[in-house]
C-alpha cells in the first residue's frame, strides 16, 4: 500500500476536520490553505454519481466552459481547410492545417485540444488509435467536430473542459489552480456541478450525486456536502 509523504501527512494533521462535509467555498479554501507543493497545483473535483456506466443510457458525458478558465494556456490544433482555416486562425488557433494529420502520424503531439471540420474526419479518423487513448480525438459530442471552427477554438481557449464518468462511477475534472481567487474556484465548481446535475440520466435511480471531493494535485481531498446538489 503506497505511503504518503511528510508534507501530505502534515497537511492532514493540520486540517483535523478534513473528513467532514462542508460548504463548497469552505472546502476550496481548505484546499488552498493545505497546498504545499512548490508549483501552482491544479485543483480537481471528483464527483461520484449514482449511475451504472456499463449501460449506455446511464453514461454521463459533457462539456462545460469554466467561467474563470483552467489556469492553463491551451494549445489548440485546428484541422481545417478553406474558409474554416482562416476562421480558426482569426480565433487564435496555435496550429493550423491538414498537414498536421501526417505530423501526428509521425509522433507529433504538442497540443492540448484538437478541433476539426466534418469534411476532414475521414482523414482524421485514422488518428483514433493515437489520439483516442490520450483524450485528444475530436468528437461531435464534445463540440470539437464542427463547421463553426472559430467558435470551437475560442471555447477551448476560454477554458472549455470535457468530462466523462469512468467505469467506477466517478467523474474527475480540473477546476482551476491553487493560485486562483477563491471566488473564481467557486464559480468554476458551480459551473461544473450545474452541468453534471443537468445531465442526470433518466435511467438513474436513487441519489444521483453521491459524493463531491475537491483536492489539489498533491494535497488531501476535502469532502463537500453532497446534499447541496
Amino acid at each position: 500500500m503506497p505511503k504518503h509523504g511528510k508534507k501530505y501527512r502534515a497537511a492532514i494533521e493540520t486540517d483535523v476536520n478534513n473528513n467532514g462535509s462542508v460548504e463548497p467555498q469552505d472546502a476550496l479554501k481548505r484546499v488552498q490553505d493545505l497546498a504545499f507543493a512548490k508549483f501552482d497545483e491544479t485543483v480537481e473535483a471528483a464527483v461520484r454519481v449514482g449511475v451504472d456506466p456499463r449501460k449506455a443510457d446511464q453514461v454521463v458525458r459533457g462539456t462545460v466552459i469554466l467561467p474563470a478558465g483552467t489556469g492553463k494556456t491551451i494549445r489548440v490544433l485546428a484541422l481545417a481547410d478553406g474558409d474554416q482555416l482562416a476562421e480558426a486562425e482569426e480565433a487564435g488557433a496555435d496550429f493550423l492545417g491538414v498537414e498536421y494529420i501526417e505530423k501526428i502520424e509521425n509522433g507529433w503531439l504538442d497540443f492540448d485540444v484538437a478541433v476539426a471540420t466534418p469534411n476532414l474526419m475521414k482523414d482524421v479518423a485514422k488518428l483514433g488509435r493515437v489520439l483516442g487513448p490520450r483524450g485528444l480525438m475530436p468528437t461531435p459530442k464534445a463540440g470539437t467536430v464542427t463547421m463553426e471552427i472559430g467558435k470551437a477554438v475560442r471555447e477551448a481557449k476560454a477554458g472549455k473542459i470535457e468530462f466523462r464518468v469512468d467505469k467506477t462511477g466517478n467523474i474527475h475534472a480540473p477546476i482551476g489552480k491553487v493560485s486562483f481567487e477563491l471566488k473564481s474556484l467557486t464559480e468554476n465548481l458551480d459551473a461544473l456541478m450545474g452541468e453534471i446535475v443537468r445531465l442526470k440520466p433518466a435511467a438513474s435511480k436513487g441519489r444521483y450525486v453521491k459524493s463531491v471531493t475537491v483536492a489539489s494535485t498533491m494535497g488531501p481531498g476535502i469532502s463537500i456536502d453532497n446534499n447541496l446538489y
